[in-house]
């Protein structure tokens, strides 16, 4: 049964605690939603790069992560994860740091932000601060993929 996908925005918001099992649970939501949405068409893209941010968000902080999933009415998938990390990595911070470099072949890690830059249509992220000067709150790394208006933006 094919789903028709509807002229508005749609949101999930999910909290994810400081787990490592969050990562498992962030892809079976992401699985969810775009099955429910006939979002087929993007699944392994999306499933895979949001894994990659909230394993970043859990392997650099020890506090919660939030998840946002967000369906556009042009067809584009926006997805949000916040961590209580201030700090913004390149490709995010939009520094002019330009690609990440690739990870050697025996590396355990290193390998998420780009794979981000490699099949995400646009990304970006900031600090996030709660209203006094130099009081971080964490970060938030988006990305975005499909749709006809998604362009570069990072790149």
């Amino acid at each position: 049964m094919v789903t028709v996908a509807p002229p508005h925005p749609w949101v999930y918001a999910l909290r994810l605690p400081c787990d490592p099992r969050a990562v498992r649970v962030a892809r079976m939501t992401v699985r969810a939603a775009l099955d429910g949405h006939g979002r087929q068409d993007a699944l392994d893209v999306v499933e895979l790069l949001t894994s990659e941010l909230v394993t970043n968000g859990y392997l650099h902080t020890k506090g919660p992560a939030s998840l946002r999933l967000t369906g556009l009415s042009d067809g584009r998938l926006r997805v949000g994860v916040w961590d209580s990390d201030p700090y913004v990595p390149a490709p995010f911070s939009g520094s002019g740091e330009g690609f990440v470099p690739l990870a050697p072949p025996d590396a355990g890690s290193g390998r998420g932000l780009r794979l981000v830059q490699e099949y995400a249509d646009s990304w970006g992220g900031w600090a996030l601060e709660d209203g006094e000067p130099g009081r971080g709150v964490g970060k938030l790394l988006w990305f975005e993929v499909g749709g006809p208006a998604a362009q570069p933006s990072q790149r």
